[in-house]
């Protein structure tokens, strides 16, 4: 039960983590969309679910999203909620479920690969999907965007977060434990 009530407040410490990280680091990486920013956000969630598995990984991935959806990111409503849960859930989903199955530096590699890949792929449907549907953009814009815009930053952002969970998780893995 101890080690229960332990993880329990470890997780939630994560999602306020990466809410933390959210409000004092965002930044455009692509000039062509200044409203698409860099966070490092999923970096707590992903040591989350690297440390406690893809379950708990997604379950930190719902709070976090949820608690920003309610404050620094408002003004994008239940869809940019959406849209973050399957971005990084998948994220953390992918890499979490490869690196349970094999804990190795090398495996860690292999899963933060696959998660980058997975996170950018389910991005462009959403995309397609939400953007057009909920927030009014025109099919062929989106369409246009894809290869310029929504690839590269889905790719940027989750290898960065994935690089930076690399270097500095078997170090914290203790820590957490």
């Amino acid at each position: 039960m101890k080690f229960e009530v332990r993880k329990l407040c470890t997780m939630a410490i994560l999602a306020a983590l990466s809410l933390v990280l959210v409000l004092l680091i965002h930044f455009p990486i692509i000039p062509a969309a200044p409203w698409l920013e860099y966070d490092p956000a999923d970096i707590p969630i992903l040591i989350g679910g690297f440390a406690y598995g893809p379950i708990a990984g997604l379950l930190i991935t719902i709070v976090a999203s949820l608690v920003q959806a309610l404050t620094v990111s408002a003004q994008s409503g239940w869809v940019g909620f959406v849209m973050h849960v399957i971005s990084t859930g998948t994220l953390v989903l992918t890499s979490s479920i490869i690196y349970k199955h094999n804990r190795t530096k090398k495996g860690a590699l292999i899963a933060l690969i696959a998660g980058c890949i997975a996170m950018t792929a389910i991005m462009i449907p959403a995309n397609l999907f939400f953007t057009v549907r909920y927030w009014g953009q025109p099919l062929e814009v989106v369409k246009a965007s894809i290869v310029p815009i929504i690839i590269p930053f889905n790719l940027i952002k989750s290898a960065g977060n994935s690089l930076i969970v690399f270097l500095v998780y078997k170090t914290l893995r203790n820590i957490i434990k």
